[in-house]
């Protein structure tokens, strides 16, 4: 998708993730872009955005999901990252022996 609501630059957090999107009646697979940011002056929440290509078959619009989250809110889901990211790098770290 070349006409995106998140401009996709250098800055941009992650500028293509595998995902889906789930419906009552159906399951797509789409490619999304992914951004952290906060205003340039005087920021008052970090603003976490997802943008999933259009999935046509699905008739899902294009459109912007954006969650404002506190400063502790933003620490909160960080450390879940975390632990999730390692969780998954054990994993396979002991598939690899």
């Amino acid at each position: 998708m070349s006409n995106r609501f998140i401009s996709v630059t250098a800055r941009t957090t992650l500028e293509y993730v595998e995902a889906t999107v789930t419906g009552e009646s159906f399951d797509r697979e789409s490619i999304a872009v992914v951004n952290a940011t906060t205003a340039t002056d005087d920021p008052d929440c970090v603003r976490l955005q997802t943008e999933l290509d259009t999935v046509t078959e699905t008739h899902l619009p294009q459109h912007l999901d954006e969650f404002e989250l506190t400063p502790d809110q933003a620490r909160t889901l960080a450390t879940a990252l975390e632990t999730h990211a390692d969780r998954v790098e054990n994993a396979t770290d002991s598939t690899d022996e």
